[in-house]
């Protein structure tokens, strides 16, 4: 499993679209993979026949685990399988099992997609192995359990327990394990550890932070179940007397979701959020909509009311600069950019996504009304990149689209401002001193106190609600 994104450590497969015997050539396309941030193709780099798929779909695989293996032109997989799915107890020594390993990427050359042969974990596993372990047999059974694709059955001997007492061995994890548990503010050396050699496994993780919920009375966290696919979320039943397995449906918290999750408690509990709202009469940028729908040069474009409130942001920016900025907590300093990455907040089937246009300052309004329908259409595909995601300053999300009036957002991890947009509606409202029907909408403005402060959050929002109310500023504040 390669490491598709920055900082990732782990993928679900979602599909595979070959089989054991079919054959594959170079760049073609295997699987299709979720990561915490988007669902990414991943191609093969050999030609040659699969030989084994080690995961099926809807499993968790963290990064640096071999999930295909390729029987290329010359090489003998087929013949030297057998050896490697062969009980480790069958071996005399870790040293033949090393010797073996070392030995077989000279014929069988299992391939690791974007990594090639994957030696590396059989030479940390031994390194791994916890003092006073009864001899080499469990750490070779771990080596061959992670070779044929699952863990090895651990012998009952004395497994050091890792556990309360502060001046013992430290507890043995792989990284993403380790990364998983700070996330979750979990001790290691509280967890019970019940894999290969007595290692910490994720399942492990999840069961240490069940407990402690429950030994607080809050709902335990669901833990992430890696051999299962998700399950499709269940209709609620109408009968009064359903069995008690039908009353509930569990969903692994994993992928996108899993990311958006961490992501807004972090933001949420870090930066000092403060929202403010205004209601605005958007009766003329509507009619300005319409009339761009039927321009020639807007022909083929996407063109709708979030197109118009996104320019009249831009604008805003560039008149309040400081508003586009975020905070360095390490050299505590604001660091304003000079640049917008205009973030879209949208919804998916897999979660809450904000891929965000680059350079959106820049463009023009047919060029922005092309990266906005490139930008939908992409997430609506679910083939949004993380390179898409990455970078963002400031974000829209148009809450109005469900029939909301307003809400107060959440700010996207790294910046320093976002808007919520709410439903248009036709309202009556004062317009030249009668009351009329007008179109009417709600903007929500949240951002981050530690740097935006009252006057200059305040200046952003009015000077998007006044050119939502009179669109011709678009011109002359430009």
């Amino acid at each position: 499993m390669p490491d598709v994104g920055e900082g990732l450590t782990e993928a679900e497969i979602l599909k595979w679209y070959v089989q054991p015997g079919d054959t594959v050539t170079d760049g073609q396309v295997v699987c299709e993979v979720e990561t915490a941030k988007a669902a990414v193709e991943l191609p093969c780099p050999y030609d040659g026949v699969v030989h084994e798929l080690r995961f099926p779909e809807g499993t968790t695989v963290d990064v640096g685990e071999v999930i295909i293996s390729v029987e290329v032109a010359g090489g003998a997989a087929a013949e030297e399988q057998p050896q490697t799915a062969q009980p480790a107890a069958e071996e005399p020594a870790a040293k033949d099992a090393a010797a073996s390993d070392e030995a077989e990427p000279q014929g069988r050359q299992p391939v690791l997609v974007g990594y090639g042969v994957a030696a590396t974990s059989t030479k940390r596993r031994p390194r791994k192995q916890a003092p006073g372990a009864p001899a080499q047999e469990p750490a070779a059974a771990a080596i061959q359990g992670e070779l044929n694709g699952h863990g090895a059955p651990a012998p009952a001997p004395e497994a050091p327990a890792p556990t309360t007492a502060p001046a013992g061995p430290r507890p043995l994890a792989k990284p993403p394990v380790r990364k998983l548990a700070k996330d979750l503010g979990v001790d290691l050396a509280t967890v019970t550890p019940t894999g290969p050699g007595g290692t910490v496994t994720r399942e492990d993780v999840h069961a240490a932070v069940s407990l402690a919920a429950a030994s607080v009375g809050a709902p335990a966290a669901v833990p992430v179940q890696a051999p299962a696919p998700a399950p499709a979320a269940q209709p609620r039943p109408e009968a009064p007397a359903a069995p008690a397995s039908g009353r509930e449906t569990r969903i692994p918290i994993k992928g996108v979701r899993k990311a958006t999750a961490q992501a807004m408690v972090g933001s949420a509990f870090t930066a000092p959020h403060v929202t403010e709202f205004v209601t605005v009469d958007v009766t003329r940028t509507m009619k300005l909509v319409e009339e761009l729908k039927s321009d020639k040069d807007m022909a083929g474009l996407r063109v709708n009311p979030l197109l118009l409130i996104a320019k009249a942001l831009l604008v805003a920016i560039k008149r309040n600069p400081e508003i586009n900025a975020s905070w360095d907590e390490a050299a505590q300093e604001i660091v304003v950019k000079h640049y917008v990455n205009l973030g879209i907040a949208a919804a998916t089937p897999r979660g809450l996504i904000v891929p965000n246009i680059k350079d959106a300052h820049a463009k023009t309004l047919p060029q922005l009304a092309e990266a906005l329908g490139e930008l939908v259409a992409t997430a609506r595909e679910g083939k949004t990149t993380p390179a898409a995601m990455q970078g963002g300053t400031v974000t829209i999300t148009n809450v109005g689209v469900f029939g909301v009036d307003t809400g107060t957002p959440i700010l996207n991890p790294g910046e320093s401002a976002i808007l919520a947009v709410g439903a248009i509606k036709l309202q009556p409202w004062v317009h030249k001193g009668k009351v009329k029907p007008r179109q009417v909408t709600t903007l929500a403005l949240s951002f981050d106190h530690r740097l935006v402060d009252g006057e200059l959050g305040s200046k952003v929002l009015a000077d998007v609600a006044a050119i939502l109310e009179q669109p011709k500023r678009l011109i002359t504040w430009a």
